[in-house]
């Protein structure tokens, strides 16, 4: 019997791996039709483009070509997304191309060796961090340093692909040595190479601004074969491609030496870094567009795959592309047959027409290639940067000095530390704010910045730590609050709101525990309130929790400020002017319908029948319970104040009583605010009880023998429900300290 029900778990959990052999099948054959039209337009793109990327990363444009089918392949096995087209990309080529000629290669096969070693590392690093789980470090960067880097390595590209767009010789040199030796040869620009060049970008430009559904990349790729053997180009000193081979060659282990190998590692997590966040951006967009899911640890197992097989034949570094699965889309394309039947095409271009591809003029070729990259020079963002946050503005633009400066290494290392300086800076800058009690409110706390009518406790201090607490803001969130209690010298006890800290650690709880024995030797009692589940378990572990007490534990800052007057006999604030209830013209009800019970209608109108006789209390609400500190009525704090054991460990539930605490950004009418009902047992002092009441005096209801004990009953019951139905989330939120 076990292994009966061992044997489709482990199915399941192949399938999870290899998500083909779940979708393909149950693939709906209806679909076959569109999904092979659609892999037909991606093979268009895909084809051409590869040969532009090939020749961005410095290399022969078959290593651009033997990327294509082996990583569609590989990524219609393991991918988790239906629609993501995979291969040769701008940015993974532009890091390869960039990183390869930092390795100063001898000869074009060194180069191509090289090439093909990053891109079978980077998928080594994808495939372990697949198996770490550890996919979010692809989104550590923040998009305005990503933009940033982006726009540098394309600005890289685009200056090396001039001197081919120009027909001048310039020899590998950095950006401003590339852009002396243009301007050193301008004198010797090839008219024929140049006029070539302009119009092959004429096409791409203005056929892709008009028609955007065309290929037009294959568009220019053909005319570019036509015009080259028609005119025989390269007789007349057009600089073509060259000699390309047909076929795709057998896999093997690209070797390095030695001594390159951490080098060529190096480059291939970069390659990895870079062009995972690519493929999962367009994985996620069209996820949400077309309401499937993805899995991004299948995405990173995905994408090592595919970069595992294209450097094991030879081919460039691969990643996600986004023009590339919105071509898919528009075609209709549904799944991940489309994107085998492009692996499929491209096969075939490889086999039969690739040594056609040799006689392509290298000005067509460069100016593909910088059609495939000016979408990458996003200024637009740039300028919302530096319209909406000058600090993200910065960021991009030090990316983009140290692309072109450092080079893409340095570069990408520079936009890392940066990111790391950013967060850690902001993380390092602390708000304290001073709560009061919000006017009219029985359990609602706000910040008494920009806000005089709110109101304080004599002798109870209440802060409350904006920012997560931890080793960062430590010390800095221990002296602000030190510096806030000078300010309040009559301050008997501290009540500390740690809501916004879900997670704890040895040297936050240290700089809490230093805190208590600081506001000690003043005099000082610390109350914490609203503290989440797993920073109360790592008090305990540490022991700050026994050196506070943990009566000292509380789940609404009402609570804490409750135990703090009691338990330094601190008398309650001033109440307020109590509401006048003076007579008032008052409408009658409409007992012409016999059935009907004595109701109010305010579109009716009668006249004053005396004196109102409220029902409950009358007077000013209680703002933290009666005189000795303990409420009345069902949510009666316990007087023994024993502290109440947890009765859960679910780290989910909040940490909080039903109480509303205003955030430092919010600017709420009271009447908004909810209200924390359950404190005492009085009733609503509205004006329909009011008029309920005056109702209730002007026609009294004879009393009927028998039904008082029933309705009593009734409403027992109902009370006891609605205490009830209010605790649902704490059951004995007013029972004790720190009771979950």
């Amino acid at each position: 019997m076990s292994g009966a029900t061992a044997a489709p778990t482990g199915r399941a959990r192949l399938k999870r791996i290899v998500p083909i052999l779940d979708w393909l099948p149950r693939y709906d054959r209806r679909r076959l039709r569109p999904d092979l039209l659609a892999g037909a337009v991606v093979a268009a793109l895909a084809v051409p483009q590869s040969l532009g990327y090939a020749a961005i990363a410095g290399v022969p444009v078959e290593v651009g070509l033997y990327a294509v089918p082996v990583a569609l392949i590989a990524y219609a096995i393991f991918g988790s997304s239906r629609q993501l087209i995979i291969g040769p990309v701008s940015t993974v080529s532009v890091m390869s191309g960039a990183l390869v000629v930092a390795l100063q290669p001898t000869d074009v096969a060194q180069a191509v060796l090289f090439t093909a070693a990053a891109a079978l590392w980077a998928g080594i690093f994808l495939l372990i961090a697949a198996r770490l789980r550890i996919g979010w470090v692809a989104e550590f960067l923040s998009k305005p340093i990503i933009t940033g880097f982006v726009m540098g390595l394309t600005l890289l590209v685009i200056v090396g692909e001039l001197p081919n767009l120009l027909g001048i010789v310039v020899g590998p040199r950095d950006v401003l040595g590339r852009i002396r030796g243009l301007l050193a040869g301008l004198g010797q620009v090839d008219v024929l190479t140049a006029s070539l060049a302009l119009i092959s970008l004429v096409v791409l430009f203005v056929g892709s601004r008009l028609l955007r559904q065309v290929p037009w990349s294959l568009v220019v790729l053909v005319l570019g074969l036509l015009a080259s053997r028609v005119f025989d180009l390269a007789g007349l000193g057009v600089p073509v491609v060259g000699f390309v081979p047909a076929g795709l060659p057998a896999p093997h282990f690209p070797l390095v030496p030695l001594d390159r190998l951490v080098d060529v590692a190096t480059a291939g997590a970069a390659l990895a870094f870079v062009g995972l966040a690519e493929g999962l951006s367009a994985a996620r967009l069209f996820a949400v567009r077309r309401g499937y899911r993805i899995r991004t640890d299948q995405e990173l197992l995905a994408a090592g795959a595919s970069n595992l097989a294209s450097g094991l034949v030879g081919g460039l570094g691969v990643a996600g592309s986004l023009s590339k699965t919105a071509a898919l889309d528009r075609a209709r394309g549904r799944s991940q047959m489309a994107g085998l039947a492009a692996a499929v095409l491209s096969l075939l271009a490889i086999a039969f027409f690739a040594p056609a591809v040799g006689l392509l003029p290298t000005a067509v070729l460069s100016a593909i290639v910088v059609h495939a990259v000016w979408g990458l020079i996003d200024l637009p963002a740039m300028r919302r940067y530096r319209q909406s946050r000058r600090v993200d503005f910065l960021s991009a633009c030090v990316a983009v000095i140290g692309v072109l400066i450092a080079g893409p290494l340095i570069g990408l290392l520079i936009a890392i530390g940066w990111a790391i300086l950013g967060l850690v800076y902001r993380s390092s800058r602390v708000s304290v704010d001073v709560m009061g009690k919000v006017p009219g409110e029985k359990a609602a706390w706000g910040a008494l910045e920009n806000h005089a009518e709110r109101t304080t406790v004599p002798g109870v201090l209440v802060l409350r730590v904006n920012e997560s607490l931890f080793w960062v803001n430590a010390a800095r969130v221990k002296e602000r609050i030190q510096e806030i209690v000078d300010d309040f010298p009559d301050t008997k006890a501290l009540v500390l709101d740690l809501e916004s800290t879900d997670q704890l650690e040895i040297t936050s709880a240290d700089m809490l525990a230093l805190l208590l024995e600081r506001l000690r030797a003043r005099g000082i009692d610390l109350y914490l309130v609203r503290v989440r589940f797993r920073v109360r378990t790592l008090l305990g572990n540490t022991g700050v929790r026994a050196s506070i007490g943990e009566d000292h534990l509380w789940h609404s800052i009402t609570q804490g400020v409750r135990a703090a007057r009691r338990d330094h006999g601190l008398k309650p604030p001033k109440p307020e002017p109590a509401v006048s209830l003076a007579p008032r013209p008052l409408v009658e009800a409409d007992h012409s319908t016999v059935d009907a019970p004595p109701a109010i209608r305010a579109t009716e109108r009668v006249e004053s029948v005396g004196p109102v006789e409220p029902v409950g209390p009358v007077g000013p609400r209680p703002r933290f319970g009666d005189d000795d500190g303990v409420p009345t009525g069902a949510g009666r704090l316990s007087r023994d104040r024993t502290p109440a054991k947890d009765s859960f460990d679910d780290d989910d539930l909040p940490d909080a009583a039903d109480e509303v605490v205003i955030s430092r950004s919010m600017d709420v009418h009271p009447d908004e605010l909810d209200r924390e009902e359950a404190e005492t047992d009085e009733p609503t002092e509205g004006l329909e009880v009011i008029l309920r009441d005056a109702d209730r005096t002007a026609h009294p209801k004879k009393k009927k023998k028998g039904k008082k004990k029933k309705h009593g009953k009734k409403g027992k019951k109902h009370k006891k429900h609605g205490n009830h139905s209010h605790h649902h989330d704490y059951d004995h939120s007013e029972s004790g300290p720190d009771s979950p």
